[in-house]
């Protein structure tokens, strides 16, 4: 069981630090046997065994016996009396702060507020209403509740599955002074709480970016084919710089040299064609790696949809192959309110039982998106795909710049590589390697005159993603 947070000393509790119970209501109890009652009946009936051994009158005995067990009782009585008779009277109040926005498998921290004005120091146990789908370090927790004082209690919540979810109430025990009693009951109301897809990532690129270290993320720059063709600002001459862009006006009125700067294209188009189909519902909570693959597309297309925000371009989305009721689609636009859309709009989205339809999704997004756009179409792709997958890339690159970014299963790599030990590993391997092949060769008959689709494990799929978008970029083939 967790001790408090080191470093959270009691503090004096101000005038109403804390919410009373809800309507002035006073919480209902439940009255548990303490650690103390359970022995002092076994001693008792320990040494009634021992008298009776000794050679003590059966009379004599159950006398003794009685009038200890009625003194014990009254001390029982006693001792709860006066502990609900204090918490009646000085009920304990608890004030809880919760994360605005929860990421998936990030922790974050719930900070617990718990005291009261009566003049009875409570050992309390305090456990948290988690929902059934977040891991919780740090529950349950002891600590005292010393009178007129506020006691601050941390503890860390780990999400592991996106959508809607609620932290019930706060359970707290209290220990009757003479330790014959525990008091239980709920404070608090219940929170709800939304996970949304890990935009943790989204910090940690934005730092890696502004110190040039985006290779320790696995993000890797094309080589650039010219430069941009926006102008950005003029500015002094640096070794390295390109001579042909040096302003000769500029230079003349400032007497020193001056180039002009220019920075990739601006207010271009990203739309993300997002696979909900059946296959994206594989789980491989293995490893360092612990998500559904469906939940490495959503971090992907967030952590993408943010550089391209960052870029000045407009970004999109449009789902296909998802549950009835689920569609989501999100016309292009620019700005923080446009990465904000996209996280409300995945947060609770579920992979659904459907077949993709790749020509139907391409098709719709034709319709919808008339202007020229980078299309990213996240799906997972095997060789029986192919004569419905084609025809769909052709339609969509007839207008747009499409990048197939495609799932590797990693298990397919493990039982590849495993030892041929028997027979049965042996029937592994050879049917892992002839699966592979098979959707290496279907993957090259799709039609990719750019050289653009990716097909990366899921884990890896963010940071080549970003690679490929940068790419496109630096290649200003939009």
């Amino acid at each position: 069981m967790a001790e408090p947070r080191r470093g959270a000393a009691p503090v004096n509790l101000p005038p109403s630090p804390l919410p009373s119970p809800a309507g002035g209501t006073q919480p209902r109890l439940r009255w548990l046997p303490g650690q103390r009652a359970p022995w002092a009946w076994l001693a008792l009936a320990a040494a009634a065994a021992l008298a009776r051994l000794a050679g003590l009158q059966g009379q004599a005995l159950a006398l003794a016996a009685g009038g200890v067990a009625l003194l014990l009782l009254g001390w029982m009585v006693l001792d709860g009396w006066q502990a609900q008779r204090a918490l009646r009277r000085h009920p304990v109040k608890l004030s809880r702060r919760v994360p605005r926005a929860l990421a998936l498998g990030v922790a974050q921290t719930v900070q617990l507020h718990l005291g009261h004005q009566g003049p009875v120091n409570w050992q309390a146990e305090v456990f948290d209403g988690i929902d059934p789908g977040f891991d919780a370090q740090g529950l349950p927790a002891r600590l005292p509740l010393a009178a007129g004082k506020v006691q601050t209690l941390d503890y860390q919540l780990v999400p592991r599955h996106r959508g809607a979810a609620t932290l019930g109430r706060t359970q707290l025990r209290l220990r009757s002074s003479g330790g014959w009693w525990t008091l239980a009951f709920e404070l608090g109301e219940e929170a709800p709480l939304k996970v949304f897809p890990n935009f943790a990532a989204l910090a940690r690129y934005a730092w890696l970016a502004s110190d040039q270290r985006l290779a320790e993320i696995g993000v890797r720059s094309a080589a650039k084919r010219g430069l941009g063709s926006d102008f950005r600002q003029l500015a002094d001459y640096q070794p390295g710089d390109p001579v042909r862009h040096i302003d000769w006006k500029a230079t003349q009125r400032r007497g020193k040299p001056v180039v002009r700067q220019y920075q990739d294209e601006r207010d271009q188009r990203v739309v993300f064609l997002l696979d909900c189909g059946r296959r994206l519902r594989a789980d491989d909570r293995t490893g360092a790696h612990q998500a559904q693959h469906f939940d490495h597309v959503l971090n992907a297309l967030v952590l993408t949809a943010h550089v391209a925000l960052k870029a000045g371009d407009e970004v999109g989305l449009m789902t296909f192959a998802h549950a009835p009721g689920q569609a989501r689609r999100l016309a292009p636009r620019k700005g923080q309110a446009a990465l904000d859309g996209l996280l409300a709009a995945l947060h609770d989205l579920e992979p659904s039982t459907e077949h993709p339809d790749y020509q139907e999704a391409a098709r719709a997004l034709m319709r919808a998106m008339p202007r020229r756009a980078l299309v990213v179409l996240l799906t997972h792709f095997r060789d029986e795909d192919g004569g419905e997958l084609a025809p769909a890339l052709r339609l969509l690159r007839s207008r747009h710049i499409t990048v197939v970014a495609n799932l590797r299963e990693p298990m397919l790599a493990e039982l590849a590589s495993q030892s041929l030990n028997g027979q049965q590993a042996v029937a592994e391997v050879a049917t892992a390697h002839a699966f592979e092949q098979a959707r290496r060769d279907a993957l090259r008959r799709l039609p990719d005159p750019q050289g653009l689709s990716l097909d990366v494990p899921p884990a890896e799929l963010a940071s080549a993603l970003v690679s490929r978008y940068l790419t496109v970029k630096r290649k200003q083939l939009l």
